[in-house]
């Protein structure tokens, strides 16, 4: 039998609130609920249930991201309560996605959630704030959210959208532990396809805890934080044919424990720090055919994490350096403390006559250099812990086994 599907007209989809409604209504059955072509402002975030494929038409069906709105607390409030009490809540409507957070909690600190209810001065929550919010660190409830999001679901789809973050109209930025202009959390088998996606005040792509997971001839681009943003433990994903551009952080983020990760046939170019930015726990990674292109830092940077968290096993395969850490004392791929097992073969370095290919610090270790290109003066290494012994180790999303999983949530 086929799946349902729903096919929306421009009728259909007056708002965000009319897509939720289809989306909702093949929460048990799963589907696929099919856009039609459309320029559309959301007020709130799109959430996928398991089963269901959201698609679109490709350039002609647009999500804009709303201008957001900021709401200040009354007063102190508790961890785990869902609910939160505000000086004035003029604007909000049930079923809007928001985010709360002060002055000093960011990460996993910030709460994101969707109305519930409005009495007086008082907002309901799907879920419990997830901090404690003090007066005195100015407290906020902003309208910022994710344009499409899914939270604890299995085998979902999100393909060929159009989708503006509209950066100018959303002055906070919302870190990307709890939010991105595509944002998934504890979720497996999800497929992210066709998507091109620019300037949200955050991460393009952010997931956390979350596992076999295909990214496919998307863009991310000219973000206020990182373009792609593989999070907390997220196992077994692939990236393939993925640009990530011009954002205002890194172009890709491997955060902690993100393994047996595959980037193939990717390209990196323009952001503000590195191209790929790679550290604690970050294990097992494959990183191939990709090409790194004018990045303000290296093209891949080996962040700093020591023992018994540091970074290894990671191979770099046939990519391409252009031009990246211009004017800095570091290579266009740069390994930092305590680094071991990492294979660079097959690359191809490109830039200024002063230029080095890879460069790494005291305590790195067992690096290895094999058939790589220098072009235009280069110096292929320096540092120290380079061995001539190929360290042999399993990575990619294809050598993922069971074991690997372990740490999740599932």
């Amino acid at each position: 039998m086929s799946a349902p599907l729903i096919n929306l007209t421009r009728v259909d989809c007056h708002d965000a609130a009319s897509i939720q409604a289809a989306l909702d209504r093949l929460a048990v059955s799963g589907g696929v609920v099919q856009l039609p072509e459309l320029d559309l402002i959301l007020d709130r975030g799109l959430e996928l249930h398991s089963g269901i494929e959201l698609r679109g038409c490709g350039a002609r069906t647009i999500l804009r991201k709303g201008a957001s709105r900021a709401y200040s607390f009354s007063g102190y409030h508790n961890y785990g309560m869902k609910d939160v009490p505000l000086i004035n809540p003029d604007g909000l409507a049930v079923g809007m996605t928001v985010t709360i957070f002060d002055e000093k909690k960011r990460g996993f600190d910030v709460t994101f959630a969707r109305i519930t209810w409005l009495e007086g001065d008082w907002v309901g929550l799907d879920r419990g704030i997830e901090s404690d919010y003090c007066a005195e660190d100015q407290p906020l409830l902003v309208t910022n959210h994710p344009l499409i999001f899914g939270r604890g679901i299995r085998r979902a789809a999100v393909r060929n959208l159009t989708l503006d973050g509209n950066l100018a109209a959303n002055p906070h930025e919302i870190d990307g532990c709890r939010n991105g202009a595509v944002y998934f959390e504890q979720c497996h088998d999800i497929e992210i396809t066709d998507i091109a996606e620019a300037k949200f005040n955050g991460e393009g792509l952010s997931f956390q805890l979350c596992s076999q997971m295909l990214i496919r001839d998307c863009s991310f681009s000219h973000n206020k934080g990182n373009g792609l943003h593989p999070g907390a433990g997220s196992t077994n994903v692939r990236f393939e044919k993925c640009r990530s551009e011009g954002n205002g952080a890194n172009g890709f983020f491997f955060c902690v424990r993100a393994n047996h990760v595959t980037t193939r046939d990717c390209t990196f170019a323009h952001n503000q720090k590195a191209g790929v930015s790679i550290g604690t726990r970050d294990c097992h990674n494959l990183i191939e055919d990709c090409a790194f292109d004018h990045n303000t830092g290296p093209g891949i940077h080996f962040r700093p994490s020591p023992r018994p968290v540091e970074v290894h096993s990671c191979r770099i395969n046939r990519c391409q350096f252009s031009d990246n850490a211009a004017g800095l004392d570091c290579g266009q791929i740069e390994i930092v403390a305590a680094a071991h097992d990492i294979v660079i073969e097959e690359c191809t370095f490109a830039g200024a006559e002063d230029a080095k290919g890879v460069t790494t610090t005291d305590q790195v270790t067992a690096v290895y250099l094999e058939r790589n290109r220098l072009l235009r003066g280069h110096t292929e290494a320096s540092g120290v812990g380079f061995t001539k012994l190929r360290p042999e180790f399993s990575c990619g999303a294809e050598d993922c086994q069971p074991r690997d999983y372990r740490h999740l949530p599932r």
